[in-house]
């Protein structure tokens, strides 16, 4: 009899604990916002294939935190908010969509899959945040970019490439707008120059 009660009486506690736990806020969940034109091919459709890989990229960024480095060197993430996907992948996904775009070089695969290509595109995610200055905030990307031949990962070129957004409102849903203007910037930049590489790299078509 005793042990029903003392049973009766722990229950009675965890569902008193329980109620007066603070609720969890809310949590908002962006994609990066997609371009919103195609961008025209310039020039003739090459037949070399390409693998994008996820970016490398720091612990601070390699997870779904919207960063943010509000003064100095301490970052930090926008409260209530997240992204999809950790950055890297959204990089890599948005680059994978700027190539489908562009449409000179159309075979095409992530390292999601196990498909061989001749060329693979990947490197560092330096930075994917917004950066205040003063009382200015801009979304800052740059990007490490290798392009390394696919049968013995060879190095072939780098380059680095980084895009500022300024940011006239600092709310996450602009905050949000920011750095898709400023992924489409660069990931352009990024196309352009990694099939320019290609044409000079990739083996030559029998």
């Amino acid at each position: 009899m005793k042990l029903t009660r003392l049973a009766l009486l722990a229950g009675f506690t965890l569902i008193g604990a329980c109620s007066i736990l603070p609720k969890s806020e809310p949590l908002d969940v962006y994609r990066l916002p997609s371009a919103q034109a195609p961008a025209s091919a310039a020039s003739a459709t090459q037949h070399w294939s390409l693998r994008l890989n996820k970016l490398q990229a720091s612990e601070a960024l390699n997870r779904p935190g919207i960063a943010v480095i509000p003064q100095g060197d301490v970052i930090s993430t926008y409260k209530a908010s997240r992204w999809s996907d950790p950055a890297p992948v959204l990089m890599r996904n948005r680059l994978l969509d700027g190539f489908q775009r562009d449409g000179r070089v159309s075979l095409l695969s992530t390292d999601d899959s196990n498909f061989q290509a001749d060329l693979e595109l990947g490197g560092s995610l330096q930075a994917f945040q917004t950066e205040y200055q003063g009382h200015q905030a801009s979304v800052v990307v740059r990007v490490d970019a290798l392009l390394v031949r696919g049968h013995d990962q060879k190095i072939l070129a780098s380059h680095r490439f980084e895009e500022r957004q300024p940011l006239n409102d600092v709310k996450v849903p602009a905050v949000v707008a920011g750095f898709g203007q400023a992924s489409d910037r660069l990931t352009a930049k990024v196309v352009a120059w990694a099939v320019e590489q290609g044409q000079k790299f990739a083996p030559a078509t029998p």
